[in-house]
């Protein structure tokens, strides 16, 4: 079987369960080596992957996707580890759903750092030298319908809606996105973003959502998610950048 990401190294954050423990997983399939990021412990997503293909070559990496040094430090071991670094998920994320009022400058410095920093910290530390010395690179960030429509109303209600530093540090996760692609593209390093509508997950666990209005009557999936980052991971997607792929059951167009 012909695997199309045979030999190439992907790093995933947020590796330890949900959207990024399953994009880890078809990663490995399609015969990736996989650099697993995460502040928790990634040995189920480990486990699974080993299961699936015993051969697959696997690096754990755990702590602060804030900190910068630990950033650095992820890519100097996946480089030595690995060689050459050809894909890059930015997928780990925190969602606080207080309202404005409600808001602490602490809550808003975690979703903000967490999701958007954090984006911009490897995607600088994998691009330079690494992607730009080989010239090719597939960076693909997470983001979320939310950074489109400014957060998604679970329940019928405002009660579930994610709060606004989650829908901020996803819009800006997108115009990062399209920055990147438009800076990087000359140099065979595409970067694009799937943006998730409501997906089961820790982050959604306990909210329910209205799907009546939706086109596909049920709530998106990690898997759902993890086939889009295939495409944009991919070499047949060399012609693709600085797009946002809305994965979300027809929930918003245009």
């Amino acid at each position: 079987m012909l695997l199309k990401l045979k030999g190439q190294t992907a790093i995933v954050t947020g590796a330890a369960s949900g959207i990024g423990a399953q994009t880890a997983l078809l990663l490995s399939q399609e015969g990736a080596n996989l650099v697993l990021v995460d502040l928790n412990s990634c040995g189920n997503t480990l486990s699974t992957i080993k299961e699936s293909r015993e051969e697959a070559a696997v690096l754990e990496c755990l702590g602060d996707i804030r900190d910068a040094e630990f950033v650095n430090a992820v890519i100097a071991r996946a480089s030595d580890t690995f060689g050459e670094l050809h894909i890059l998920i930015n997928n780990a994320g925190t969602c606080s759903r207080l309202n404005l009022e409600t808001m602490t400058l602490d809550m808003w410095d975690r979703d903000m750092d967490t999701n958007a920093k954090a984006a911009f910290l490897f995607t600088q530390a994998a691009v330079y030298p690494h992607m730009m010395d080989q010239k090719y690179g597939r960076i693909i960030n997470i983001s979320s319908i939310s950074g489109l429509n400014g957060g998604v109303v679970s329940g019928g209600s405002k009660d579930g809606r994610s709060g606004p530093a989650y829908s901020a540090s996803k819009g800006a996760i997108i115009a990062l996105t399209k920055w990147v692609a438009k800076e990087l593209g000359e140099h065979g390093i595409t970067c694009n973003s799937v943006a998730p509508g409501a997906t089961a997950s820790a982050i959604t666990a306990g909210i329910e959502y209205d799907i009546s209005d939706q086109a596909i009557k049920r709530i998106g999936t990690p898997v759902d998610i993890a086939q889009a980052v295939l495409y944009f991971a991919s070499p047949e997607s060399s012609y693709t950048t600085g797009q946002i792929l809305k994965v979300d059951g027809g929930y918003s167009f245009g």
